[in-house]
């Protein structure tokens, strides 16, 4: 084990903990960066491109941009919270023009077009910019719990480094979690290292989670790949396997159309041959990892016919995570801060997912807030030495089993009893109260079997842990969603279809050996 202090760890290594780290160094306060895979190519930003809900500060085109997801995501979202992002995220945009030097494009009328990134550079640049600013970088580096003092707040947290063959542990004084969402190992482009780790560190340490049941993120990927970049699919016609038109597939709602289709074991086919020369030429441009897959297997997108299926995004690109109780994006459990996509996102999109846009801006504008204010607990009287406090590991799952360790599942058996909870269509995307309280007493069981057996050691704790967390998170999501007797925004109960006025409220969620739910208080805008 080789330790290390700091006064603020971030773990992980995609745009939240990149910006977390940077203004944490800027205030003033040492940073270890913990990431997973290698920081500035790991997670799902650094495998693609992303829009980003930038918007000048106009009130008009403000107030046209916050408007414009209220009615989608329930009625749920904050405007003082939206109103928040937009500044952050647009002064922070031009900081990563003028200080990251990043080559935005400029439009026809010379102005700059800030709205988008790609994301390999945005991130090769974001590793340059902690590191310059002193951020020491731990990469291939999983953490596998939290570390809490005698008084329970978190004091840092332990892992495993995979080329080192060793195990860390770094002393901080405060802790920020940017391990991004759960895809459950799906496939989904840039999603590997999406586990749902941080949150299942959060809930160890006694922090709470909201939104949960809008976890049922799907993406249309060709047949057989991982790019799940859905935005130029409005752009296209959907077809049967007999060549007719699949009506309703291109709608708002269209996801679930080409679901139920794929049920039945067909096929479904799709072509981009509703954009223009000029459109077509744009898409190249804005998102050329898009095309990469097409020309690799011959495919012209626009003219050619060719099969999709839809893959899970979970949290990654849907709105739960862990709850944020302060404008710093404190957790309520004192030390621990939380960021991106690890965080919930409703303060900004409600119940209905941020797609890349919002959540690209939540990533900046969270962990940022989110450095700052892990630096100021850290720096702070009240924090002491970082190194000098007596720790105690959070973690359980998969890490400390309450029985004997062979009586347990092992770690792929335990993925992929999840995975056949957590990804069929029909039960976390066309979702029945039957069906998912079925799901959720198999995941119980899971959940009580891994507690009492599984463990592993060095990488295979790594696993152990994952497994954990995707077994936890499920269950988190399911609770919710039968909590939620409704449908609002991405939450959709076909037993439910109609929107319910008396459940205007965030539902929180938590516990471990046992899951609860509970109402938030009313928030956001009257319907």
């Amino acid at each position: 084990m080789t330790d290390h202090a700091t006064d603020v760890l971030v773990v992980g290594g995609g745009p939240a903990a990149t910006w977390a780290a940077l203004k944490a160094a800027e205030a003033g306060a040492r940073v270890v960066l913990a990431d997973k895979g290698y920081c500035g190519t790991s997670g799902a930003t650094a495998a693609g491109g992303t829009g980003v809900w930038y918007v000048p500060p106009e009130p008009a085109a403000r107030e046209a941009a916050m408007a414009s997801r209220e009615g989608l995501g329930g009625y749920l979202a904050d405007r003082r919270w939206m109103a928040r992002v937009l500044d952050e995220t647009y002064d922070r945009m031009n900081e990563l023009a003028t200080h990251g030097r990043y080559p935005f494009p400029t439009g026809p009328d010379g102005q700059p077009l800030r709205g988008g990134l790609q994301g390999p550079e945005y991130m090769r640049r974001m590793r340059i910019r902690i590191r310059r600013a002193g951020v020491r970088v731990l990469d291939h580096s999983p953490v596998t719990e939290l570390l809490t003092d005698a008084d329970g707040a978190v004091a840092g947290a332990a892992g495993y480094r995979r080329q080192l063959r060793e195990s860390y542990r770094v002393r901080a004084g405060a802790v920020v979690l940017a391990t991004g969402g759960c895809a459950f190992l799906s496939g989904a482009l840039g999603t590997n290292t999406n586990t749902g780790d941080g949150a299942l560190f959060a809930a160890e340490a006694g922090a709470e989670l909201s939104g949960m049941e809008f976890s049922n993120a799907y993406g249309i990927a060709p047949e057989g790949t991982s790019v799940t970049k859905t935005a130029f699919y409005s752009f296209a016609t959907f077809y049967r396997e007999d060549g007719d038109v699949l009506e309703g597939a291109a709608s708002q709602g269209g996801r679930s159309v080409i679901a139920r289709e794929l049920l039945t074991g067909a096929r479904v086919y799709a072509r981009i041959d509703r954009a223009d020369e000029g459109a077509r030429a744009a898409m190249r441009l804005a998102q050329p990892n898009f095309f990469l897959t097409f020309d690799r297997l011959g495919i012209d997108p626009f003219a050619d016919r060719f099969a999709v299926t839809l893959l899970a995004e979970g949290t990654v690109r849907g709105t739960g995570g862990i709850r944020i109780t302060g404008d710093d994006c404190a957790t309520g459990v004192p030390g621990l801060y939380a960021a991106g996509d690890a965080a919930t996102r409703e303060e900004i999109c409600g119940g209905f997912t941020g797609g890349g846009s919002h959540n690209a801006a939540w990533a900046i504008s969270s962990g940022s807030w989110a450095g700052r204010g892990a630096a100021g607990h850290a720096l702070s009287p009240r924090s002491g030495r970082a190194a000098d406090r007596p720790v105690t590991g959070a973690g359980g799952a998969g890490l400390r089993p309450t029985g004997r360790a062979a009586a347990g599942p092992e770690h792929r058996e335990a993925v992929a009893l999840v995975q056949r909870e957590a990804l069929p269509y029909d039960k976390n995307y066309l979702r029945r109260g039957d069906v998912l309280a079925a799901s959720l007493r198999t995941l119980d069981t899971a959940w009580s079997q891994l507690r009492a057996g599984l463990h592993g050691e060095g990488a295979d704790l790594v696993r152990a842990r994952q497994a954990a967390a995707m077994t936890a998170h499920a269950r988190w999501m399911y609770a919710a969603a039968l909590a939620r007797s409704e449908t609002r925004g991405m939450a959709k109960r076909l037993d439910h279809p109609e929107q319910d006025p008396a459940q205007h409220h965030r539902i929180l969620v938590g516990g471990l050996d046992r899951v609860w739910t509970r109402p938030a208080a009313r928030t956001g805008v009257a319907a």
